[in-house]
């Protein structure tokens, strides 16, 4: 398959009649899947009510079936033609942060969307994206866009067009290059079908801002104990890894970089993820930084840059500072043991 590039300046007016984002469009119409930037990170978009296109989503990121899609809108409106209703509590969060990186899920009407998007499931994961391009192509597609995060699946997700292409040219329709994303991570996924909110996800949207407008928010336990079956999409499975075994450790960095150093005596090559604060302090084969502490905003942003980076190099092993789990801390934190997949170091 030919995958064509649609370079798209998201300052220009009225994007939406823009020829590339007709064009991009006119492939989602024709059940062809199409990558474009948000707010949060790269996604894969296709017809949310077609079986075709979603199948092709799946295909393309070579993503479990079992694991439901996030379903993107352009304005309120077309939230009525496939979810039952909508609380209050759920209206609430819509006011106060859509559009932007907050996932709601809500119950779904029967048959209004594809059963493969949704898994089966009685629910649907809905989001409005802050970001000028995407929702000129949903708005210009006339569809409700299923798009989970444009990468194969289990790799760093994609904050440049860049990243889109080195793991999916040939495998999908198109790719709208809308420059670098901003949050740099996924949104935050919000279960609104029970009577207290609860994040399944952690993402863009802190705990603290949920709560600063519907009060009480519960966490689903599955991020904590891995024993558990998480409930939100993109989480069932191991995601974001660099190539190499990527340890984090909850130690100073002094033992960082003894443990670096027992592995060098080894003759492995070692990779450490740090700060702009610790990166002249590390002697590894490879450091890189990601963002400051300071600023853990800063870090979100970098992060899925960071692990790709770490991919063109030829490393054996990768040790990783951790993060306090506040504010966008959890979400950083989540990620990163998503992308490990192995017990924290504790030292």
């Amino acid at each position: 398959m030919q995958t064509q590039m649609w370079a798209v300046d998201k300052n220009v007016d009225n994007l939406k009649t823009y020829p590339q984002i007709t064009e991009a469009a006119q492939k989602l119409k024709q059940n062809e899947v199409v990558a474009f930037p948000t707010e949060t990170v790269y996604g894969l978009g296709g017809n949310a009510e077609s079986d075709e296109a979603v199948l092709k989503i799946f295909e393309a990121k070579g993503r479990p079936g079992d694991n439901p899609l996030i379903v993107h809108i352009a304005n309120r409106e077309q939230i009525h033609s496939f979810v039952k209703e909508i609380p209050d509590q759920a209206a609430v969060l819509m006011d106060a942060f859509w559009p932007g990186p907050l996932t709601i899920i809500l119950e779904k009407k029967e048959g209004a969307l594809s059963e493969k998007a949704t898994a089966g499931l009685s629910t649907v994961a809905v989001r409005m994206p802050d970001h000028p391009i995407a929702l000129a192509i949903i708005e210009a597609s006339g569809l409700p866009l299923a798009a989970p995060s444009a990468n194969l699946s289990g790799k760093p997700s994609p904050t440049t067009a860049k990243h889109v292409a080195d793991d999916l040219t040939g495998r999908i329709s198109g790719i709208v290059d809308g420059g670098a994303t901003g949050v740099g991570l996924e949104s935050t996924v919000v279960d609104c079908t029970g009577d207290i909110p609860a994040i399944l996800r952690p993402g863009g949207v802190t705990k603290e801002q949920l709560e600063e407008v519907v009060g009480e928010v519960a966490v689903d336990p599955a991020l904590k104990d891995s024993s558990q079956a998480p409930k939100s999409p993109g989480m069932k499975y191991r995601h974001y890894a660099p190539n190499a075994p990527f340890y984090l450790v909850d130690g100073t960095r002094e033992e960082i970089q003894q443990l670096v150093n027992e592995k060098r005596r080894e003759g492995l090559k070692v990779g450490v993820m740090t700060t702009k604060e610790n990166l002249e302090f590390y002697d590894a084969d490879i450091v890189i930084p990601c963002g400051a502490r300071a600023k853990l905003e800063t870090v979100a942003e970098a992060l899925y840059d960071t692990l790709r980076a770490f991919n063109q190099e030829e490393l054996d092993i990768i040790f990783g500072e951790i993060f306090p789990e506040t504010g966008v801390g959890q979400a950083i934190m989540n990620r990163l043991s998503k992308a490990s997949g192995l017990p924290i170091i504790e030292k």
